[in-house]
């Protein structure tokens, strides 16, 4: 179906034609303007600040963090991960130029596949695009060198986060995505700690809807 015949059919369903000029000029200022909403006083911090609060809202939420000093370091801290997870020393990772450019060859026992996740992958490393202070919130959008089901499909994600794009609210993480992506992506996936949820008995269930484990490798 295409958008005009979608947007006819829901104008059918409305009983409506389309919008008057005045409402229609309304909606294109706002899409435009990109009103923001209040931003809570618990991010207005400076950034190491910033940085502190966003580990300790991941780790509330279940995820983990650690932290490494250069790119070098981030081989062993996969792989020290897994083995600590009883988990293989194989994953799928998004075919990001960042992710490339990291010295996977220094440990020759990680096998590492690119490209999109399989319902068969135990372990995916992803690219994070930022992320957000005051909730310890990953904000992941889809693109050709970030798909979409590294964040669902493995059972256990890790994410590659640069401290420097740790930002204070979220209005500031979409700031960040309009000024470097330009138009908006496909999908905007926000990631706060593994997948779970309590609608059965209220009895906290991870890994209900996507990855059980979720694991930030923190670049300094």
């Amino acid at each position: 179906m295409s958008r005009d015949s979608m947007l006819t059919a829901v104008r059918r369903g409305l009983r409506r034609g389309p919008l008057p000029a005045d409402q229609q000029a309304m909606l294109r200022a706002r899409l435009e303007n990109h009103p923001r909403h209040l931003i809570p006083a618990r991010s207005r911090i400076p950034h190491i600040e910033q940085i502190a609060l966003f580990v300790a809202n991941v780790e509330r939420e279940f995820g983990t963090v650690e932290r490494v000093s250069d790119a070098a370091a981030i081989p062993g801290a996969v792989a020290d991960y897994l083995a600590a997870q009883n988990l293989p020393g194989e994953f799928v990772m998004a075919p990001h130029p960042e992710l490339r450019a990291i010295p996977w060859s220094d440990r020759p026992m990680l096998l590492l596949r690119e490209g999109r996740a399989e319902a068969t992958d135990l372990v995916s490393v992803q690219h994070g695009f930022a992320g957000v202070a005051e909730t310890g919130t990953l904000m992941l959008p889809s693109a050709s060198d970030r798909p979409t089901t590294l964040n669902l499909l493995a059972d256990t994600a890790i994410v590659l986060l640069r401290a420097s794009r740790i930002v204070g609210a979220y209005e500031e993480a979409w700031d960040l995505l309009r000024a470097e992506f330009g138009a908006m992506p496909r999908n905007v996936m926000w990631v706060t700690g593994p997948s779970r949820s309590a609608d059965i008995e209220q009895t906290l269930e991870l890994g209900a809807h996507g990855p059980r484990r979720l694991h930030i490798i923190l670049l300094e």
